[in-house]
């Protein structure tokens, strides 16, 4: 597929999405959610990692809101329904780790795209903004999912009814993202976390994932069941025989992955 709206590359099982709609702060148009699409499945194909980031002064402004001629003619349920959920769950079921590397401004829905990852790597002059209910609309893109399991429906409900921006440092603190970086260090610190991943054991990782998430809906017993299922299976891989080998040989572990 021919990019226009991102550009997709994979070094040492690294694949990077890059938004390059600059010009518009990498706002969302429908082209873009089909690219970003398309890309995620592509990515998971072909690397061990996924990270995605803004070029420009931002990570993602949110929908487009150039993107239709009269906006009153906009359907939004079909939007979202057609467009946003299939990018959003490429994202949040990828088989692969995900990091969103967030360079700037992350608003409303490029908010929760970013959030749509596994980690959230942010430079410090960095902000997020639950900017719906600016232009008289609710949390969509996911936000409404994320934002009450990663900092609590207080904090959450908060974001949404006051559409006040968030720092990084401040996101970090609460527990939104993972962390935030000064900018200076940023990129290769993310560059680092991304070739930390993609050199790990990429079948245990999918397990993290699958167990992390069950834990907000099971119950004790079915989430200690769930992890014996699941670790019964990773100590079947390769890479558990060659992470312990590596432990005692005192060496750096050479994982397979899938």
């Amino acid at each position: 597929m021919q990019y226009e709206t991102i550009r997709l590359s994979v070094s040492d099982n690294v694949a990077l999405i890059e938004f390059t709609r600059a010009d518009v702060m990498n706002a969302l148009n429908t082209q873009m959610r089909a690219e970003i699409l398309h890309a995620v499945k592509a990515a998971e194909e072909q690397a061990r990692v996924l990270v995605m980031t803004g070029t420009g002064k931002a990570f993602c402004s949110g929908q487009d809101l150039g993107d239709r001629v009269n906006v009153a003619s906009i359907d939004l349920e079909r939007t979202l329904r057609d467009e946003y959920v299939p990018m959003l769950m490429a994202i949040y079921n990828c088989k692969i780790p995900t990091i969103s590397a967030v360079n700037g401004p992350a608003a409303g829905a490029g908010a929760n795209l970013a959030l749509a990852a596994d980690v959230v790597i942010a430079a410090e002059s960095a902000m997020f903004l639950q900017a719906f209910t600016r232009i008289g609309l609710i949390p969509d893109a996911g936000g409404t999912y994320f934002l009450p399991r990663q900092v609590g429906l207080a904090k959450a409900m908060g974001a949404a009814l006051f559409a006040e921006p968030m720092t990084a440092k401040d996101a970090s603190a609460c527990g939104m993202i993972w962390e935030a970086i000064a900018d200076d260090t940023f990129e290769a610190h993310w560059k680092a976390r991304a070739t930390y991943l993609a050199n790990g054991p990429t079948a245990a990782y999918a397990r993290v994932k699958e167990v992390m998430r069950s834990s907000f809906e099971n119950d004790l017993e079915r989430q200690l069941m769930l992890e014996a299922k699941l670790q019964g299976e990773c100590g079947k891989t390769h890479d558990f025989k060659e992470g312990v080998l590596a432990f005692l040989e005192k060496r750096k572990a050479n994982y397979e992955g899938r």
